[in-house]
């Protein structure tokens, strides 16, 4: 890495990463628990999935801050305040919660890019290949999400 400054930007977008990662999360598990309707069983296993494998990553994240030398963000309205989430609510259709998924996914995407970019410039290979895997997953689950609401 070429220095400190850049270090610091990396492990900052980083940070944002593992908030709208924790933010959608959270979301993603609030529909699971309350999707209903005719696609009830594809959208609620659909959705466990996806919190499942983020959980997942989110650790893997938040230990490359670590390894990094940073501190990893965390409590629930820190990553709240951080991400900047607007909620669904709980009684949310399953169209609305599977748009409401989609956008936050793109949020994600939008700040994975970001981090991607700055690692990459600066020649951190090991954020700038977790940061590809993870904008291809997500782009993945837009995909998903944004075929079950089309025509």
């Amino acid at each position: 890495m070429n220095n400190s400054v850049e270090k610091t930007k990396i492990v900052e977008a980083l940070r944002q990463v593992v908030a709208d990662g924790y933010a959608l999360l959270g979301e993603t598990h609030l529909c699971h628990w309350n999707v209903r309707g005719p696609g009830f069983f594809a959208l609620h296993a659909a959705f466990e999935v996806q919190y499942t494998e983020l959980f997942t990553a989110i650790d893997e994240i938040a230990e490359r801050i670590r390894a990094l030398g940073s501190f990893a963000p965390g409590g629930i309205s820190r990553l709240s305040s951080m991400a900047g989430f607007e909620q669904i609510a709980e009684n949310a259709s399953a169209d609305d919660m599977v748009a409401h998924l989609s956008k936050h996914n793109r949020k994600l995407v939008a700040n994975l890019s970001k981090a991607r970019d700055l690692a990459g410039k600066n020649g951190d290979n090991e954020t700038e290949d977790l940061m590809i895997t993870r904008i291809q997953i997500h782009e993945k689950h837009i995909w998903m999400l944004d075929s079950f609401l089309s025509d």
